[in-house]
């Protein structure tokens, strides 16, 4: 039997009364989180080149873009919804895979929710399906697309998306696995964008959402696509790959589907940066707020990285420590660390144009060296360690095990609900932020999901 087969005859299967308690409690704040980003995605250059972009592409129809409460069809619900959730870099990432998968599923099921009238319980079973799927077919070969050039997100959350869109559409198992072999011909996700500092990563989590729901509408009506779109001669992971050299562990996709559910192991992001950079913030903060560190008080800035870290956040040097964009910034972390030094934080509003030309901060990047540590964690921990050597002689060492928001250092819902607020300020006021939280925290009570849409568009 296939692999497509094998997670279709679980997905198709699953009831709402069979997820456990906390994946339940996590979907709720992960709906919270994507809606509070997308609502902040609205109001960057990015967003409004999007939103627009929609609107000219598929104008009118019974979804709507979140916020604004403007008519677009499904699929352009889903892509400029999901895009919008990525706009800052702050959206989740289960940490094996380094897969956000959080946008693209909850864009994809509150597209098809809002034109089917669904429940929440509906919602909520589908994008528990969609997240583990993602993160599941991500973890077959770790580490090994981002260095190939790929985004993750573009290549596997689009396979998670077709698996909660066949959910919600009921479809059968033949059509299941025709749309997810449909959806193997969509998986894209090119990273050339971090050579410059363009914006097309974030278009990602939209491209996976849209194409998860034109390949289960494809299926359902009849088209067919390949059985062994993952595992085949030509399949994901054999055409981008291409390394006989390379164990693939295919176990990861269905090994104790069910009983244990990997996308329980995607951190929440406290800060609107590359994930693997978030314990290095957190440790160089801790640093220099209790000992009062100052800008010019620092001779030399080493963080000790994992090998697979280096292409991601680290190299090559003139475009770390240089960033030409906010994009470009979030995936340094020269320059992040530099930023969070000089300002004393690291929140929805930095890396403005001002800051990317500080001189002071620029400065300070170019003292901030990595160093490959090959006794540091793979994907599945990201931890971080800092140490500022000072002109007055004395080393400071601090060290982050686990990245907070992650399942062994958890943010609070306070926290999550905190970070909401932030990110839905300019849209909402504290009474419709509230309303709307509310009700995502109810998910499972909502007999009609459409409303949650509603709710983000305020008066």
């Amino acid at each position: 039997m296939s692999y497509s087969e094998l997670l279709t005859d679980w997905s198709l299967g699953l009831r709402f009364e069979d997820l456990p308690v906390q994946v339940i409690e996590n979907t709720r704040l992960r709906v919270l989180d994507v809606t509070g980003l997308a609502l902040a995605g609205l109001g960057t250059d990015f967003g409004r080149s999007v939103k627009q972009s929609t609107l000219e592409l598929s104008p009118g129809g019974n979804c709507r873009i979140w916020g604004t409460g403007e008519p677009t069809t499904v699929t352009g619900a889903a892509f400029t919804n999901g895009a919008l959730s990525q706009a800052l870099e702050f959206d989740d990432t289960h940490n094996r895979s380094i897969v956000h998968m959080s946008g693209p599923s909850v864009s994809a099921a509150m597209a098809l929710a809002e034109r089917d009238q669904l429940s929440g319980k509906d919602l909520i079973t589908a994008i528990a399906i969609g997240n583990e799927i993602s993160c599941r077919i991500g973890s077959v070969a770790p580490q090994q697309f981002h260095r190939r050039g790929f985004h993750p997100t573009g290549m596997f959350a689009a396979f998670g998306a077709t698996w909660l869109a066949g959910y919600l559409l009921q479809l059968s198992k033949q059509q299941q696995v025709n749309a997810a072999g449909i959806v193997g011909s969509y998986a894209a996700g090119l990273l050339q964008c971090w050579v410059d500092g363009t914006q097309s990563k974030f278009l990602h989590p939209g491209w996976a959402s849209q194409s998860g729901i034109t390949a289960a509408t494809l299926g359902k009506n009849g088209t067919t696509g390949p059985l062994e779109v993952l595992e085949g001669r030509f399949g994901l992971f054999a055409s981008h790959l291409q390394d006989e050299k390379f164990v693939l562990d295919y176990g990861m996709l269905v090994d104790n589907l069910g009983t244990h559910w990997e996308s329980e192991n995607a951190s929440f992001k406290p800060f609107p940066v590359a994930h693997v950079i978030h314990p290095y913030i957190d440790a160089l903060l801790r640093l220099t707020k209790t000992h009062n560190i100052q800008p010019e008080d620092v001779e030399r800035i080493v963080c000790p990285v994992p090998e697979y870290q280096v292409g991601i956040v680290c190299e090559p040097l003139t475009e770390k420590r240089r960033p030409n964009s906010d994009s470009h910034g979030r995936v340094s972390l020269q320059y992040t660390l530099a930023e969070a030094l000089v300002l004393g934080k690291i929140n929805k509003n930095s890396y403005t144009n001002d800051s990317l030309k500080d001189k002071t901060i620029l400065a300070l990047a170019d003292k901030i060296d990595y160093q490959i540590d090959n006794t540091f964690p793979g994907p599945e921990q990201f931890k971080g360690q800092v140490t500022i050597e000072l002109k007055s002689g004395e080393s400071l060492t601090e060290i982050e095990e686990h990245n907070r928001g992650s399942r062994e250092n958890p943010m609070t819902e306070k926290e999550i609900m905190d970070k909401f607020t932030e990110n839905s300020a300019d849209v909402l006021s504290r009474d419709e932020q509230q309303v709307l939280a509310d009700n995502i925290l109810s998910l499972e009570s909502l007999s009609n999901t459409a409303d949650i849409v509603t709710l983000t568009c305020g008066k």
